[in-house]
């Protein structure tokens, strides 16, 4: 008889108990303080520039390994009006290059994905190797003055992988340790799901006319499930209940699903895992993992840059590797379903009547309350990342 598929991922028992003498007791986690967000935030040409700026200085989410799963294998993409050449080098390490020619600028790659040992420009044909990015052929080379090699790889971002995902800073800052920069709690909240182990099932990419940090509200938000989501995901978690964990940058919102509220009124013993208790991890500054009973809503929402009131969302859902069956499968696409109807007909809606009222009136503040505790936290976090880099400036 083949072992049991463990589904349910555990969520740690104080944090369990203080939800469940929540729901008890209907109360929440409180910050101390509303805070006010000026509107202009989202519209200004101006803040959204340095917002760029700041998201290509600390290390974001390029990419999932299984993305990249053999040596050789190589996807394309654009981020932040950058166009990047992830490759899984020969010793196994992932790197992000950017998908440049240092002759004339054509790309080196022109295909989404697949497997090469030598990036060709197709331009004027000179090519670059996989590892380390080294430039190897020029054609006519004797009509050139002297190239000197080392100093026309193709630039190279630091990259590092860590939980399967593939963090890069898209500019020469220097990088600061990955385990440093996430810190021991994230690591201890990402590392159960074995996001390593775990291959993407649904992959999704949406442009839309909102500004990233109102995506980014909308899936923290607490409250808002029960008005804007009746019959769907308002019938499935409870509103304006949670446990709120502070990890220094990141942050972390676990929530109840209504289940789990019918065991704690009856004065049941309850200890939850994922299939009672679901949590938004917030990996600064843009991306988010959304937990599912069995699989992972992997969010990243980018800026487009130029454009203040737009934005471009990632969704990966991604099942570890050890319990992916069809079963599963079935559920998970079950799952996106009711995501779907949530986000493309209620959520996004609704922030793209915010974005075109910010944009009418950009002025006065938007209010964060002391529930709202997840959303402030990314608002304050970014203002004061944004404070620091002006001082540098």
């Amino acid at each position: 008889m083949l072992p049991e598929k463990k589904l349910d991922v555990a969520v740690s028992e104080a944090v369990s108990q203080r939800l469940v003498t929540h729901l008890r007791e209907d109360t929440t986690d409180l910050a101390e303080h509303d805070l006010f967000v000026p509107v202009a935030d989202f519209v200004s040409p101006e803040r959204a520039a340095a917002e760029v700026a700041l998201l290509k200085s600390l290390p974001t989410v390029v990419a999932h390994a299984s993305e990249i799963r053999n040596n050789g294998d190589f996807l394309t993409r654009e981020i932040l009006d950058m166009p990047l050449l992830i490759v899984r080098q020969t010793d196994g390490r992932a790197q992000v290059y950017l998908n440049m020619c240092r002759h004339r600028g054509g790309r080196v790659e022109q295909a989404a994905t697949g497997n090469k040992r030598v990036f060709m420009c197709q331009y004027h044909g000179w090519s670059y190797d996989r590892d380390g990015g080294g430039l190897r052929t020029v054609p006519y080379e004797s009509s050139f003055e002297k190239i000197e090699r080392g100093c026309n790889s193709l630039i190279a971002f630091p990259t590092e992988e860590r939980h399967g995902l593939v963090f890069a800073v898209l500019s020469q800052t220097p990088a600061p340790a990955l385990a440093d920069y996430l810190g021991d709690a994230v690591d201890e909240q990402m590392a159960p799901w074995q996001l390593d182990a775990s291959s993407v099932v649904l992959d999704k990419t949406f442009v839309m006319d909102i500004n990233w940090k109102l995506i980014m509200d909308g899936a923290i938000d607490i409250i808002h499930p029960r008005f804007l989501h009746p019959g769907g995901v308002g019938d499935l978690i409870e509103s304006n209940v949670g446990v709120f964990k502070d990890y220094g940058r990141h942050c972390q919102h676990f929530g109840a699903r209504t289940k789990l509220k019918a065991l704690a009124k009856s004065e049941a013993t309850v200890s939850g895992g994922s299939k009672y208790i679901g949590s938004n991890l917030v990996i600064y500054p843009n991306s988010m993992m959304i937990a599912a009973p069995e699989h992972v809503e992997f969010w990243t929402v980018w800026p487009c840059v130029g454009h203040p009131g737009r934005s471009l969302t990632h969704l990966r859902f991604l099942v570890r590797d050890a319990i992916l069956d069809d079963a599963l499968l079935a559920r998970v696409n079950k799952s996106w379903e009711i995501l779907q109807r949530a986000a493309t007909e209620e959520d996004w809606p609704m922030e793209r009547f915010i974005q075109q009222n910010a944009e009418a009136w950009p002025h006065g503040t938007y209010r964060y309350g002391r529930s709202e505790v997840a959303c402030a936290h990314l608002h304050r976090q970014l203002q004061s990342d944004l404070d620091e880099a002006a001082r540098k400036a």
